[in-house]
């Protein structure tokens, strides 16, 4: 993004406030490929980031006296976006994935997994994960909030949250090791099956290291 839109312009502010439709239209399409990341990971699908990103822009306009001019504009938009995402999840919840594990389950979970992908395939398998591991996932490897502020943003317990993003990792170095798997039969399927076997073993380690 042009880093001349980290700033707000004064006459765009302005124009929004006073729901002047063309200031509006810009500020949307101007920042619309920010936000969308954002709603992205907070959704199933692209639809669905959708109508968040609708819903979040919405409260941007709505609130958008409250911006101060003198800092980033991109920071309090995230911040927007992101709640807007937790706002949605809760209105979507019906029987959220709540089970405690105890510290010894999760010591050893992988705290560098989402480090080892590209932004975009992350997305794709965060958008798989079910709601509320998705949820403490984005929040905490994402956002860097806490487990105690993930506890309050969401209602659920700091055990709750621990639980949620170790089962999600878990998930995750499935769906990674399912991927390579698919890969190497159809790209590679001459190779030694013993090689195959020590590479997958090799690459799910990479996301297994302790801390």
């Amino acid at each position: 993004m042009n880093n001349s839109l980290k700033y707000l312009a004064d006459e765009l502010r302005e124009g929004c406030i006073r729901g002047d439709a063309g200031s509006q239209k810009k500020l949307y399409y101007d920042f619309y490929g920010f936000a969308m990341a954002i709603c992205l990971r907070y959704a199933s699908d692209r639809d669905e980031a959708s109508e968040i990103l609708n819903q979040g822009f919405y409260k941007v306009l709505t609130n958008l006296s409250r911006y101060d001019q003198n800092k980033p504009f991109l920071p309090w938009l995230g911040r927007v976006m992101t709640n807007t995402g937790i706002d949605h999840y809760r209105s979507q919840l019906r029987h959220p994935d709540t089970d405690d594990i105890s510290e010894m389950e999760i010591y050893g979970e992988n705290p560098t997994i989402d480090s080892k992908l590209n932004y975009e395939d992350l997305i794709k398998l965060v958008q798989a994960l079910p709601p509320g591991y998705r949820a403490v996932f984005n929040l905490y490897a994402i956002d860097g909030y806490t487990h105690e502020e993930i506890s309050v943003q969401l209602g659920i317990s700091t055990g709750t949250s621990k639980s949620n993003l170790f089962k999600a990792r878990q998930k995750l170095i499935a769906m990674l090791d399912s991927q390579k798997q698919f890969t190497e039969r159809v790209v590679k399927p001459n190779q030694n099956n013993d090689n195959e076997q020590h590479g997958s073993e090799s690459y799910r380690q990479s996301f297994q290291a302790g801390t």
